[in-house]
């Protein structure tokens, strides 16, 4: 039987609710492809309980969702032995299950009875009246079951925020319980891929990772008999690969104004080091400011796309953008504009090793490797001993034109309780980093500027976070409290 890799926290919140002694109304979203059925489907399977799941079907209408219902109703109740009428709407649909319910009462009232609504925005279509008549046969009846558990499930993250969390009707402060299904973290990939036979070193998973993110999909694509490299060969540079046309299927299925959506990704994606939200809503043509560009925004890092920072003492500059989705980043810089000379390639054996080797490749690197460490923020407090409570963001400070003096950027920061600060310098490099004279030179400039510019009394810090760690020296020795690893991403919390 197949078994869910990792999702911990995520399998301890579908047990408590099983184990919970009313009834409970749970809300799991999350983008495509992140394994959100597969975690409710093998949880609940493996449990004693009478589970019904209905998916919705994309563009189908009334008439197909509703018999999509009946059968599974029939399947579940009947083992397919009987047939039923096929409701008219989701009012007759839900009488129907309450009433074979209610003649399986002897059966019903021994059992835990799951109702996995799957991909529920192909079911609560505008005019489908599926939320007003689950709001109403919840308040009615089932609410007042402690052995029903009702699961919704979605992969449209702002359909789910809207029509669930902050909507203001319907299922508004019904539901019980949120789960929202983030993308792997490098230990889960890791447990992943071994528990498919895939036996990659940690350096490999890194690559496959600042490439795929933490996309289960993705990663079973692989083929186990090639390397990473061949393996993003196949993947990105054939004309016949998965993640060449993924971009525009994702932004599609999850958002209906996508367009609006890639254009916000995209603008985010050109600044490096993050774009202000002022900045942000100057360049956007498509969204507005107030509520469509707050909306987007919020969807955006609700599914992992983008992450929101506030830099140190942020008197005059406000939120900054980042993106932490390594597909995203990946393709806008690699397979986009090589679009149309890679529709071309039967093969593109030796293209992608050949990339790695180049100055552009591993100035993106290090750039993608910040995005996956902003993801990895857990492991990186674990690390350095930083507590929860330090607030973590950025800092950079920016000459006037004609001004004299030295600029500074921040890579990463904690702002700890214990009257601290814990610098962070991330660095990605193929052997372990050197410190040397010039670096520490600049990297000494760069804590003077920032005492002086933020007029901080605490103490400064300075914590390097190397994919291959550090080569000590003098100035390594002087300098740096603390070296983050590999080792310490990989860490399984």
């Amino acid at each position: 039987m197949e078994k869910v890799i990792g999702r911990k926290e995520e399998q301890n919140m579908l047990e408590r609710a099983y184990k919970s002694t009313k009834a409970e109304l749970i809300a799991v979203y999350g983008r495509r492809r992140i394994g959100k059925t597969f975690l409710v489907e093998i949880f609940f399977t493996k449990k004693k309980c009478i589970f019904v799941h209905i998916t919705g079907l994309e563009n189908g209408t009334l008439a197909e969702q509703l018999a999509n219902f009946t059968k599974v109703v029939e399947d579940t109740f009947y083992n397919g032995q009987i047939k039923l009428k096929v409701p008219e709407s989701w009012r007759d649909g839900f009488e129907l299950l309450l009433n074979i319910m209610n003649i399986m009462k002897h059966r019903v009232e021994k059992a835990k009875i799951i109702i996995f609504f799957d991909e529920l925005p192909w079911l609560a279509t505008k005019r489908s009246r599926f939320l007003q008549n689950l709001d109403y046969y919840w308040n009615r009846y089932w609410a007042r079951m402690p052995n029903m558990k009702i699961v919704v499930c979605g992969s449209a993250a702002s359909w789910m925020i809207d029509n669930l969390i902050h909507g203001k009707g319907g299922l508004h402060n019904r539901v019980t319980m949120r789960i929202p299904l983030a993308p792997f973290t490098l230990c889960e990939t890791k447990q992943y891929l071994k528990a498919n036979r895939m036996l990659y070193s940690d350096k490999q998973i890194l690559m496959l990772y600042m490439i795929m993110g933490g996309i289960p999909f993705y990663f079973n694509m692989l083929n186990r008999s090639l390397s990473a490299i061949n393996n993003i060969n196949k993947l990105c540079f054939c004309k016949k690969g998965i993640l060449i046309d993924e971009f525009k299927e994702l932004y599609s299925s999850l958002f209906s104004d996508h367009e609006a959506y890639e254009e916000l990704i995209k603008l985010i994606a050109r600044s490096r080091k993050g774009i202000e939200r002022i900045k942000l809503l100057s360049k956007a043509k498509l969204s507005s400011d107030g509520g469509t560009f707050n909306k987007r925004i919020e969807a955006l890092e609700a599914s992992d796309f983008i992450v929101s920072l506030k830099p140190y003492q942020f008197k005059k500059r406000g939120t900054y953008y980042r993106i932490i989705d390594e597909y995203s980043l990946f393709y806008l810089s690699w397979i986009e504009p090589k679009l149309r000379s890679i529709r071309k390639l039967e093969k593109s054996k030796g293209y992608w090793e050949a990339v790695t080797q180049t100055a552009s490749w591993k100035s993106w690197a290090g750039y993608a490797f910040e995005a996956l460490c902003y993801k990895h923020l857990d492991k990186i407090r674990n690390a350095l001993g930083v507590a929860v409570t330090a607030e973590a963001g950025s800092w950079q400070y920016i000459l006037e034109k004609g001004a004299k003096g030295d600029g500074a950027q921040i890579d990463l920061l904690f702002d700890c309780q214990d009257d601290s600060i814990v610098i962070c310098e991330i660095k990605f490099t193929d052997k372990p980093f050197v410190i040397d004279k010039q670096y520490a030179k600049n990297l000494q400039n760069k804590l003077n500027v920032f005492r002086k510019i933020t007029g901080t009394k605490k103490q400064l810090l300075v914590a390097i976070i190397s994919a291959n760690g550090i080569k000590p020296t003098m100035y390594s020795e002087e300098l740096i409290n603390w070296v983050v690893t590999l080792d310490d991403l990989f860490v399984e919390s």
